[in-house]
């Protein structure tokens, strides 16, 4: 634990000057030794011996108490603040010797303490000097405090590293159950101790991939051993271990535990402590940045909306990573392409809440990803619901995963073109606010391109339309397109209302985009954020075709409604009329054919208002229906 430094409260020596009269040669002199002095508090803090309150802390926490003490004139005395009190959040800081000391022939430190109650201490070590830049933090964590006083050993993890260290001891600890309360110590001094077991230290057991080039710090290192019986271990900054590469033309590993990729291939990073093998390897597998740009995307635009990539226009994101991500995200240009590149990667959140996507349309997602390990790829879309907040009640999210076992595998080291259906986020209830996207891997390092969604429609099934609905031809500026390739289309909320009983895919005939109905009892589109005015038009047209039979006694009909001049359903100035067609009627229905199916609107004589057009509604008795130019016209 480094805690960030402050203003320092000091008990210090005063400096000492002399003069000589005359010089004299020491070219042949040794450097002067550090002091090897190990009191940090008797009955007042050692001489020499600065106490630094912790930045964020009750700086007034501490003071000397000659009625609680445990042995000699007074004892140290900690208020530990409880919750929002003004003062400071917790009570901590570091003892910090003026001058380097050596404090190589000790074993440990060691101290006396006892609280107001019983107690977890949450922090007591040694090697923090209070200048955010300690290299040999060691420390133990949720030491038991009861109201007696008692003695508290911390070993230290290798003595021969501390022959010039100004950071002594430092203690850190907040509220304990909601409340403050009041923590003693007292003689904490460095001392060899006598029942120490020996060492037993270790390393992580990791298996990494980095790129060539990176840096990796090793974390985790401890120290075991038994005092008095009883185990404890020891956090241990790795700088008090010595490591290993078995292949130093892949990485290198600097003194103070941070490992370098010099180059492709894998290395086994081991470690001693002094002459202790240290349990523990990590492997590390190293891998190239891409040297190719991620493929252009061929989709045609209208079928897109874009997060990132040159190929369109890209939706604004607000960031690449949000605040709670575990991840740095980087932008970067491979081969001449704009791509983001993802380092220390846990989770990273991409959030465009601003400006929300409407992804009901669309069918997939897609991205091109680039990952030195495949074992586990996830991508998690979160939508805000229709009160567009997060965590409003109406929210949804639904995680794909994919890996070196997917259909189609990922494979390091490659681009690899990823396209997820939409139909896979089944937690995903609604698409219309999407506001995050959550990647999360095993890979440390991933170049992400091309993130967008798109639509894609399927082939017809076995038995469905061989070619695509005639193209209408009435006049653009006399046409309002609900639906259409061939007119700009107004644009519609759900094409299968929460309430209906259908279910709708998107389809692909030769180049028509066309929506095919399945399971059809009565199947409701919704058009309400963008009401239709046809006050002017007069005449609905839509294509339809199906495979079941339209002979007598088979009816279709065909709903239209109208939210009124208020534009809100029930409002009181609804209206509605619903029109049955058969094989008999003008225009008839048909089977195996496209049918355009023009009807004026003084067929629907109830429809008595036509400037809040909202919703189309079509029932009977046919089961699959491909319908496609839903407009108005006059």
């Amino acid at each position: 634990m480094q805690f960030p430094s402050s203003a320092s409260r000091a008990l210090g020596l005063t400096g000492l000057l002399f003069a000589a009269a005359c010089s004299r040669d020491t070219s042949s002199l040794e450097p002067a030794p550090f002091p090897s002095g190990g009191a940090i508090f008797g009955d007042a803090v050692g001489a020499g011996v600065d106490f630094q309150a912790f930045a964020g802390s009750k700086t007034d926490a501490l003071s000397s108490d000659a009625s609680t003490k445990r042995d000699g004139a007074a004892a140290l005395k900690v208020i530990v603040p409880g919750p929002g009190d003004p003062s400071g959040g917790y009570a901590g800081g570091a003892f910090v010797a003026q001058v380097p000391r050596d404090l190589s022939s000790y074993n440990a430190v060691t101290f006396w303490a006892k609280g107001s109650i019983s107690a977890k201490l949450d922090v007591i070590g040694l090697g923090n000097d209070n200048t955010g830049t300690s290299k040999l933090n060691a420390q133990r964590t949720n030491i038991d405090i009861t109201t007696n006083w008692t003695k508290y050993t911390l070993p230290i993890p290798l003595a021969a590293r501390l022959t010039s260290e100004r950071g002594l001891f430092f203690f850190a600890e907040g509220p304990e159950n909601g409340a403050g309360y009041t923590l003693w110590f007292d003689e904490i001094r460095y001392e060899t101790v006598a029942d120490l077991g020996p060492a037993r230290p270790s390393i992580p057991t990791l298996s990494l991939t980095a790129e060539v080039g990176a840096t990796v710090a090793v974390t985790g290192t401890q120290v075991a051993r038994t005092i008095g019986g009883t185990e404890q271990t020891v956090e241990a900054s790795a700088a008090y271990f010595t490591f290993k590469s078995s292949n130093p033309a892949v990485a290198t590993v600097s003194a103070n535990g941070t490992i370098t990729t010099v180059g492709v291939g894998t290395s086994t990073i081991t470690a001693t402590l002094g002459a202790d093998a240290a349990t523990g390897a990590i492997t590390l597998r190293t891998a190239t940045a891409p040297a190719t740009a991620a493929p252009t995307p061929t989709r045609a635009a209208a079928d897109v909306i874009s997060l990132f990539s040159n190929a369109y226009t890209n939706v604004p994101v607000d960031t690449w990573s949000a605040s709670f991500d575990q991840a740095d995200v980087a932008d970067v240009q491979v081969a001449g392409n704009a791509t983001k590149r993802y380092t220390n990667l846990v989770f990273a959140a991409a959030e465009f809440i601003t400006t929300k996507v409407n992804a009901t349309n669309m069918t997939h997602l897609h991205l091109d990803a680039y990952m030195n390990d495949v074992a586990n790829f996830r991508v998690k879309l979160v939508d805000f619901g229709p009160n567009n907040v997060f965590g409003g009640g109406d929210d949804s999210e639904h995680e794909v995963a994919v890996s070196a076992l997917s259909t189609p595998a990922l494979v390091a080291n490659v681009w690899n073109s990823i396209d997820i259906p939409l139909s896979q986020f089944a937690g995903l209830s609604r698409r219309a606010n999407l506001a995050q996207l959550i990647i999360v891997g095993s890979s440390p390092t991933v170049y992400l391109d091309n993130v967008y969604f798109y639509k894609s429609g399927v082939p017809p099934a076995a038995g469905g339309p061989a070619t695509a609905a005639p193209a209408p031809t009435f006049a653009a500026a006399n046409t309002l397109a609900i639906y259409s390739n061939a007119y700009t289309s107004s644009g519609v909320d759900t094409w299968s209302a929460d309430w209906d009983q259908a279910d709708v895919a998107d389809v692909r005939i030769g180049n028509d985009d066309a929506k095919r109905y399945s399971n059809v009892v009565f199947a409701g589109i919704e058009f309400i954020s963008k009401q239709v005015n046809a006050a002017s038009m007069t005449h609905f047209s839509m294509d339809v075709w199906t495979p079941d039979a339209t002979a007598a006694p088979a009816v279709f009909k065909i709903k239209l409604v109208d939210f009124g001049a208020n534009g809100v359903y029930q409002g009181g100035d609804d209206s509605e009329h619903e029109i049955t067609l058969t094989a008999a009627t003008t225009p008839a229905l048909g089977t195996g054919a496209w049918v355009r199916l023009d009807v004026p609107f003084t067929a629907f004589p109830g429809l008595t208002a036509r400037a809040h057009l909202a919703q189309l509604i079509f029932s009977g008795d046919l089961k699959t229906v491909y319908v496609d130019n839903i407009l108005v016209h006059r």
